[in-house]
């Protein structure tokens, strides 16, 4: 099939779609002319290989109980070879319509009521949400920040932790948000030992698996050995890499028999059966002709993140900033202002106009820092950190 979706500078008018990002911001408490580069959705078309496939199911006219077939697996199956050289079963996977869902899932299958379940903030926010939600304890292995700013796993008190406060379960964030880093195949091996040394069974959230930068390599977590396999739930998605958030669909790999058995039972508890059409659609589409796409899109994010580095350094140098090795979201500390977490909520959505996503939401270890979606049109970028130079 014929790309044609290739220019991600092209105008795409998303006000009045529903969008999240762009049509919510007075009912969520903020002014209505911001310019939003926070949630963590892409402002491009996906590639039109998954759009035609779209068309053509609309057409049809019929959107019944859909089920998945070989060729889905094999598409998905395809795409974790080709670009993650993991070779997975099809018995290891199960479909979910989200990772946070599968996370929550986990969680009641894995622990009981006021269990601890360890996670390393500043880290995605939804990870304590649904921990609290589900009634267990959040316990952080917080990471540690070195001179440059890059983070690292905090090993020593990981495992002090996981001693002293009964630790049944962890969530990893691989690559992880919003800190950017791309964990490396030696941090993912004593991690697991870790884990398996004291019966902790890994969730390992790498729906960010696809964005990686420079010379880092995403490291599957279950592929690193049978034993580290046997331990894990692994948790990816054509969501964030294909930009179909709104379509609902995960692919959820677990390869041991008895935590994929207790995984499937709470999914069924809470009353999903089949994933929907579309979800299922836009995936194995997205998997078997979004190569090109996707390859376009990469290089284009890259750009971006070079645009923002040298900004910033030349014409903000207030402001800090770490290159990411993953994902298409950048981490801006603004400590060195020396601005409350209110002060420099006024500063940012009252004078610069800018929604980004406040660190604090991240956990305590994320206050003075800010989250910013690089995944937009370079002119819109651009008009973004223009107006943060201007409010500075």
């Amino acid at each position: 099939m014929e790309e044609k979706n290739l220019d991600f500078d092209r105008p795409v008018n998303r006000k009045n779609t529903e969008s999240l990002k762009y049509d919510f911001a007075v009912r969520r408490g903020r002014p209505e002319n911001v310019l939003p580069l926070w949630v963590a959705d892409m402002d491009f078309q996906t590639s039109s290989c998954v759009q035609e496939e779209l068309v053509r199911r609309v057409q049809h006219g019929i959107y019944g109980y859909t089920e998945t077939d070989d060729d889905y697996f094999r598409a998905v199956a395809g795409w974790m070879q080709r670009r993650h050289d993991w070779k997975v079963q099809e018995k290891w996977l199960v479909k979910t319509p989200g990772v946070v869902f599968a996370l929550a899932a986990c969680i009641r299958a894995y622990t009981s009521e006021g269990d601890s379940v360890l996670i390393q903030q500043p880290v995605y926010y939804p990870f304590s949400e649904v921990i609290h939600d589900n009634d267990r304890r959040v316990i952080s292995s917080d990471l540690l920040q070195d001179a440059d700013g890059r983070y690292h796993m905090n090993l020593e008190d990981f495992e002090q932790k996981i001693v002293a406060e009964n630790v049944k379960l962890f969530i990893l964030c691989s690559p992880h948000n919003p800190v950017g880093r791309v964990w490396t195949k030696t941090e993912l091996q004593r991690m697991g030992e870790i884990c398996i040394r004291h019966q902790v069974i890994v969730v390992s959230d790498e729906i960010h698996e696809d964005f990686i930068f420079g010379k880092n390599r995403h490291q599957v977590f279950a592929a690193l050995g049978q034993k580290f396999a046997d331990n894990c739930i692994i948790c990816t998605s054509p969501g964030k890499t294909f930009n179909l958030a709104g379509l609902q669909i995960s692919n959820i790999f677990i390869p041991n028999d008895e935590l994929r058995k207790s995984f499937e039972h709470q999914v069924a508890a809470a009353g999903y059966s089949q994933a929907n059409l579309m979800g299922i659609a836009a995936c194995e589409a997205a998997y078997l002709y979004g190569d090109r796409w996707y390859d376009a899109l990469m290089k284009y994010l890259w750009d971006n993140i070079e645009f923002l580095m040298q900004y910033i350094r030349q014409e903000i140098p207030e402001v800090k900033v770490v290159c990411p090795e993953g994902t298409y979201l950048v981490w801006l500390d603004f400590r060195k202002l020396g601005l409350s977490e209110q002060q420099r909520e006024e500063l940012l959505l009252k004078k610069a106009e800018l929604w980004l996503d406040s660190g604090a939401v991240f956990g305590k270890s994320g206050e003075g820092f800010e989250r910013i979606n690089i995944a937009c049109r370079r002119d819109t970028l651009k008009k973004a950190l223009e107006k943060l130079k201007k409010a500075l």
